[in-house]
């Protein structure tokens, strides 16, 4: 046999394997082995809305629909030009509630002198009565005058504990307004993609309303609905392939993450009439997190493809999944 022979005969079995892989996974009903199940989907992930804590003016948004983004990266700056003038107000609050407190210090000194000098002249009085050489009515004017000046004293001390608490209010309502100030940048929980960008600088928002929606490319999934024989027999854990239409050739190593306890009717986004009219389980089919962040770039939500989950531990899987997407396949 000589080579254009070999080579056009090598060439054709490339040709039949590659279809014979790109057909298991189109159709994969008619050859999937028992052990496993399989469900349409697509891919998602969570979304998170970025939204102030309260209303106020858009100061500066940083990223755009599309952007990529990090844990703790600023997002959005609202305006704080009312907060700073809140809070130079609430600290001088501060510093004039400690300056009452020194007042009321020095009161204090003040009339716990007074009342030494009042008891002082309590005791004589009440010897000098014994000794029958002092007036009763003059005993009971000096006595009159020590409880007169420890009153005072009690009452001196009373507001520097007054004193005392409107520093502690000042200072609550200084750290409250910083706080709030600190909350005015609001960064991303979470790596993600922005999905919405809802609102621009100037824009005045309420408190809770969302400037932006992101997509967290932490916790990427595919729901897919399986009859009670199949879900019944998955638990928490298992492993699953998910092979997109984009990519039909490769499987994306998953774990089942979730299995709705209540069965539903299947919903509309499911393709044939006949799978729309059984009750089937949602069961989430999760993208471990490291592989997600290898790609993360690549990552995209609202691909279409298939899930295949794993119901017996005993089966093995087919050797069509257990090819992985090459790295080089997105340099």
């Amino acid at each position: 046999m000589n080579n254009p022979t070999k080579t056009i005969i090598v060439i054709g079995v490339l040709l039949v394997a590659a279809v014979g892989a790109t057909l298991y996974f189109a159709n994969p009903g008619d050859t999937l082995p028992e052990g496993f199940a399989q469900g349409n989907g697509r891919i998602e992930a969570e979304q998170i809305e970025i939204a102030p804590t309260l209303a106020g003016r858009v100061g500066q948004v940083m990223a755009s629909e599309g952007s990529l983004v990090a844990p703790d990266d600023v997002l959005v700056v609202m305006d704080t030009d009312e907060l700073s003038a809140a809070l130079d107000r609430a600290e001088a609050e501060v510093a004039l509630a400690r300056q009452s407190k020194a007042e009321a210090q020095a009161v204090v000194i003040q009339r716990e002198s007074e009342q030494r000098r009042a008891k002082h002249e309590l005791d004589r009085a009440t010897a000098l009565l014994a000794s029958d050489n002092m007036s009763e009515t003059v005993f009971e004017a000096r006595e009159t005058a020590f409880l007169v000046a420890d009153a005072v004293l009690g009452a001196a001390r009373a507001r520097v504990a007054t004193a005392d608490s409107s520093i502690a209010a000042a200072e609550a309502e200084a750290r409250r307004i910083g706080e709030q100030i600190k909350d005015s940048s609001l960064v991303a929980p979470a790596a993600g993609r922005v999905l919405y960008r809802l609102a621009e600088p100037g824009e005045v928002v309420g408190a809770g309303a969302p400037i932006l929606t992101l997509l967290s490319l932490e916790k990427v999934y595919m729901d897919v609905f399986l009859p009670a024989r199949e879900a019944g027999l998955l638990r928490i854990g298992a492993e699953a392939r998910i092979v997109l239409d984009a990519l039909p050739d490769y499987a994306i190593p998953a774990t089942v993450s979730f299995v709705s306890p209540e069965a539903q009717f299947t919903p509309k986004q499911v393709e044939t009439v006949s799978e729309r009219e059984q009750l089937v389980f949602r069961v989430r089919v999760r993208i471990p997190q490291e592989l997600i962040m290898g790609r993360i770039e690549h990552v995209k939500t609202g691909l279409r493809g298939v899930a295949y989950v794993r119901l017996d531990r005993q089966s093995d899987w087919p050797e069509a999944f257990e090819r992985r997407i090459p790295p080089e396949l997105f340099e």
